[in-house]
C-alpha cells in the first residue's frame, strides 16, 4: 500500500520588543511578552487546540490508521510552558497515543547549520532534551531542520548526531525530471535517507487552500484524492509537509480547512490505494532509490526554494555575521541569561523580518511580519544585538578580574 507522509511545523518565534538605540546598555531585556503571549492564546484558540483535538478524534476513529508527524521548536516549547500550558497538554495527549511521531531540530528554530557545526550540535541537543522532558522521555529518530534546509554537508552533519532521516523540500532544480514521492539517500553518507516535500500537493493545502481566484478553487477530499490518484503507482510516498498554522490561522476556519482535514482520511481509505504512515515508518520500510545531490543550501521558501528569504540581502548578512561573530565569546560565560538571549536571537524569524523581496513573495513576507518594513526589523534587532554585544563584553572583563 503507498503511503502519505503528514509532517507539520509547530512554530512560534519570541518577538523582540520595540528597542531603541537610546535603549542600549540600559535595558537588558528584549522580548515583547505582551505580543508573544497574545499571539500564542490567539493562534492557540484559532489553530492548536481545535487542530489537536480533531486530530486525536481521527486517530481514535481509525484506530491509529491515520497518522501523522510534528517538529515543535524548542521556543514554541517554552512559549507552551509560559502562555499555553492548555496546548502543551493535547500535544501530549495526541503523542501518548503511539501514532504521532515527534521530530528533531535546533532548538531555537535557528540558521546555525548554515554557519557553525558546534552551535548546531549544542541547539539540537538542547532540542532533544526539551522533547525528552515534555514527552515522557520521548527521543525522536528523524530530523527536520530549520526552514528545512538541506544540503550534502548539512545531511552528513544530521547523520554525525546519530540520525538516519532527515526531511527537506522536493525543490524542482534539484529534482530536474525526478519526483519527490520516492525515498532518497544523501550524497554524502549514504545510510542518511532523505523524504523530499511534494510542494505541489503541500502547497495547494496550505497556501492556495481559500484563494478564490486559483483555478482549481475550492479544494475538496474527492478532488484531492482523485490528484493523488493520477501519481504513477511505482511512486509510494506522498510527502505533504505544511506549517501546522495552515490549519484556523493562515487558512481561516470559516474556509472549511477544518472539514477538509476532518473528511480526508476517510476519502483517502475509500477512494485510494494510500493509508499513512509516520517519516519512521516511511523510512523503515520504502527503498531509497538513489542519492539526491544537494551541493548548495535549500529551503522550502519562495520559487527559489534557496536561503535569500533569511540571507539575501546586505541587512540579513550584517546581523548574521555580527552574531555569529560573538560565538566564541559566549561559550566562555556561564550566565544563564547571556545564554537565554544567544539563543533567542539566534531564531531564523528575525532574519526573514529583513527580506527585501518585494516581487512574486513580497506578500507572504509582509504577512509574517510584525515590523512596518525590513528596515524597522533590521534597526530593531541590531540594537538589541548591540546592547547584547556590550553585556557579553562585561561579563568576559568580570571573569578575567
Amino acid at each position: 500500500m503507498r503511503t502519505i507522509c503528514f509532517y507539520f511545523q509547530v512554530h512560534q518565534p519570541l518577538r523582540i520588543k520595540p528597542y531603541r538605540f537610546f535603549d542600549i546598555g540600559d535595558d537588558h531585556y528584549y522580548w515583547d511578552d505582551y505580543s508573544n503571549k497574545s499571539i500564542m492564546r490567539k493562534v492557540a484558540q484559532k489553530c492548536y487546540l481545535p487542530m489537536n483535538a480533531l486530530l486525536l478524534d481521527l486517530i481514535n476513529h481509525y484506530n491509529g490508521a491515520f497518522k501523522v508527524s510534528f517538529s515543535i521548536s524548542g521556543v514554541c516549547l517554552d512559549q507552551f510552558e509560559l502562555y499555553a500550558p492548555d496546548v502543551l497538554e493535547s500535544f501530549q495527549k495526541l503523542v501518548a497515543t503511539g501514532h504521532v511521531e515527534l521530530l528533531s531540530e535546533t532548538d531555537a528554530h535557528a540558521l546555525c547549520s548554515l554557519k557553525s557545526n558546534d552551535e548546531f550540535a549544542r541547539m539540537v541537543k538542547n532540542h532533544k532534551e526539551k522533547i525528552k522532558k515534555h514527552f515522557n522521555g520521548y527521543e525522536p529518530k528523524v530530523f527536520r531542520n530549520t526552514e528545512l534546509i538541506y544540503s550534502d554537508s548539512i545531511g552528513a552533519m544530521v547523520y554525525e548526531l546519530g540520525y538516519r532521516g532527515i526531511l527537506t523540500e522536493g525543490a524542482k532544480h534539484i529534482l530536474g525530471w525526478k519526483s519527490p514521492n520516492y525515498v532518497y539517500q544523501n550524497a554524502i553518507k549514504p545510510e542518511l535517507k532523505v523524504l523530499l516535500k511534494n510542494f505541489q500537493l503541500s502547497d495547494d493545502i496550505a497556501f492556495r487552500f481559500s484563494n478564490k481566484t486559483w483555478p482549481a478553487y475550492p479544494l475538496t477530499t474527492d478532488k484531492f484524492v482523485n490528484w493523488i490518484n493520477m501519481i504513477p503507482k511505482e511512486e509510494e510516498t506522498l510527502n505533504l509537509f505544511m506549517d501546522y498554522e495552515t490549519f484556523g490561522e493562515h487558512q481561516w476556519a470559516d474556509s472549511g480547512i477544518f472539514d477538509f482535514m476532518k473528511a480526508l482520511p476517510e476519502a483517502v481509505f475509500q477512494g485510494s490505494d494510500f493509508g499513512f504512515s509516520t517519516p519512521s515508518e516511511v523510512l523503515g520500510r520504502a527503498k531509497n532509490i538513489a542519492p539526491i545531490h544537494v551541493p548548495t543550501p535549500i529551503s522550502w521558501a519562495d520559487e527559489e526554494r534557496d536561503l535569500t528569504a533569511w540571507l539575501g540581502n546586505d541587512l540579513q548578512d550584517e546581523a548574521f555575521e555580527k552574531l555569529y561573530q560573538l560565538e566564541h565569546l559566549v561559550k566562555q560565560i556561564e550566565d544563564e541569561e547571556i545564554q537565554r538571549d544567544w539563543t533567542y536571537l539566534q531564531t531564523s524569524d528575525h532574519f526573514y523580518y529583513m527580506c527585501t523581496k518585494f516581487f512574486s513573495d513580497g506578500d507572504i513576507h509582509a504577512y509574517f511580519s510584525p515590523y512596518d518594513s525590513p528596515y524597522d526589523a533590521f534597526i530593531n534587532y541590531m540594537n538589541a544585538l548591540s546592547d547584547f554585544i556590550l553585556r557579553v563584553e562585561q561579563h568576559l572583563k568580570k571573569q578575567i578580574l
